[in-house]
């Protein structure tokens, strides 16, 4: 019995292995202070790309304080800095869009119901580069506020980095 757990563990932990962490804050520096409730601070979170291995981003944004923030009715600003970087051997778990909009990888609610914070991945086929672009939106209107990061695969610790799969129609 304990050699068919210990094959079975070797053999399904590489599949584990390539799921993507969960977004994880790793910091937040406070702003202002708020005497009743939490204090407003810009908070930085990290996450990998769901669809490529090797490829983290890191958001910065604002996230207020106060009685209302405190209850999760506030209504965060609109604005927000995405930074990726290659952490390791760029893999492709999943196809990606190559659509001229690219495709969401991470959606975070910025108010009770109104708002969101979206990043969308692009691929340009020109240099094999991906871009990350960060946005807010609402139903009524959106903020143009935005900001980009371009990750160009390269070749790490001998692996060379993989061309993203065709999407099949």
């Amino acid at each position: 019995m304990k050699k068919l757990l210990l094959v079975l563990t070797i053999f399904a932990f590489p599949a584990f292995a390539e799921e993507p962490e969960s977004p994880r804050d790793i910091g937040e520096i406070n702003t202002a202070f708020k005497l009743i409730g939490p204090s407003h601070k810009i908070v930085v979170t990290a996450f990998e790309d769901p669809k490529i291995s090797g490829v983290t981003c890191y958001i910065a944004r604002p996230r207020t304080g106060g009685i209302k923030g405190g209850l999760g009715l506030a209504e965060d600003p609109s604005i927000a800095s995405v930074s990726c970087a290659q952490t390791g051997a760029v893999k492709y778990r999943k196809p990606i869009s190559f659509d001229e909009e690219g495709e969401e990888v991470f959606d975070e609610s910025r108010s009770f119901i109104f708002k969101s914070l979206d990043i969308n991945r692009m691929y340009d086929k020109g240099n094999g580069s991906l871009v990350y672009m960060v946005r807010t939106s609402r139903i009524i209107e959106g903020s143009p506020d935005t900001s980009i990061s371009v990750v160009a695969p390269v070749t790490w610790n001998g692996v060379e980095a993989e061309k993203p799969p065709v999407k099949k129609k």
